[in-house]
């Protein structure tokens, strides 16, 4: 028997109760789902107008905290919270003991994370809200525990089974948990209509900062453009392309208004012996396609490749007033990640 057999011979024998197990345990989480959303009530309601009211007043944060999976959770919700608008950071109830409930003000809006809603760990916190009228919103599948009774307000999931065999592991309670967290902060961003060019503040990198960058901050400037005036020769459009390495050249009036754009498709168009020769008014494509500066770069890659009738590999940039600022070019947008 060769090495390679003796390796994938427990995986297969096994494989079919590893997919068993799985779909069980997707099943009955998604039924937990299905179940929570069929309870949602005017609590969830009163939940998203109290975090709402806090972010209007501009002074609070919404503090998320939970002990053991619950504040795995907790950290998550409290980094999605901050992502979609709503100023939110965690903490840990055993450190919130021991100095850190300082962080926390009364302004604040506390949301408390427990499936079983008795952890000693939460002791503090809960009496602490209360000591200084800060608002609790309780997260938990027992709305008769302790956290329930002293919060202002009770997010309580229903009690559907662990997905665990044994019913012991956190697995349909945390989905769930995690679910109505994120429905939360869903609501909280449908409220003030944040949009996707808004994400890019709280999302600088990766690919959704990519996605969000603007045409100004691709383009060549002004200073960087090859410009010829209309009475120029092809002879100098050749050498400013060969220059400039711009891929194209922007041909302007004595008043710098542009009237049209040199690329390689026109030269190729024009190709002869007497090309040199030839005035730029001659060759230049007229009217060329422009964006404004403050237009998402993803857009003007769309007008580039998308345009019936030509592929464009480079858009002039003009401001409101019509004034030219800079240019943009298909080559730098997918240098960026704009595909």
């Amino acid at each position: 028997m060769s090495a390679i057999e003796k390796t994938t011979m427990p995986e297969n024998r096994h494989a079919a109760a590893d997919l068993s197990h799985a779909r069980r345990v997707l099943r009955a989480e998604a039924q937990g789902l299905e179940a929570l959303a069929d309870s949602l009530d005017g609590s969830f309601a009163a939940a998203v107008e109290a975090i709402d009211r806090m972010k209007e007043a501009r002074q609070g944060r919404l503090i998320v905290a939970g002990i053991g999976k619950s504040g795995h959770v907790a950290r998550k919700l409290a980094a999605t919270f901050a992502s979609t608008g709503t100023p939110s950071y965690f903490v840990h109830p055993g450190e919130a003991s021991h100095g850190d409930l300082g962080m926390v003000t009364d302004a604040d809006v506390v949301l408390l994370l427990s499936n079983s809603g008795e952890n000693a760990e939460l002791s503090d916190m809960i009496h602490y809200t209360r000591r200084f009228g800060i608002t609790l919103i309780a997260l938990t599948g027992n709305p008769q525990s302790t956290l329930a009774t002293h919060a202002d307000i009770v997010l309580a999931m229903p009690k559907m089974p662990e997905a665990c065999p044994n019913g012991l592991a956190p697995t349909t309670s945390t989905t769930m948990m995690l679910a109505l967290g994120d429905a939360l902060a869903v609501a909280l961003l449908e409220r003030v209509g944040l949009t996707e060019e808004q994400f890019k503040v709280f999302h600088p990198g990766g690919k959704l900062g990519q996605r969000l960058q603007k045409v100004a901050d691709l383009m060549h400037g002004r200073d960087d453009l090859p410009l010829l005036e209309r009475g120029a020769l092809m002879s100098e459009a050749i050498l400013m392309l060969s220059e400039k390495n711009m891929g194209a050249v922007i041909i302007i009036d004595a008043q710098s208004n542009v009237l049209g754009i040199i690329t390689d498709g026109d030269l190729k168009r024009h190709m002869d012996d007497g090309l040199l020769q030839k005035p730029v008014v001659d060759v230049m494509s007229p009217s060329p396609k422009s964006v404004s500066p403050d237009m998402l770069a993803v857009e003007a890659v769309n007008i580039m490749t998308r345009t019936p009738g030509c592929y464009l590999t480079s858009l002039l940039v003009t401001d409101p007033d019509g004034t030219l600022s800079g240019m943009i070019r298909l080559q730098d947008c997918l240098r960026a990640g704009l595909a």
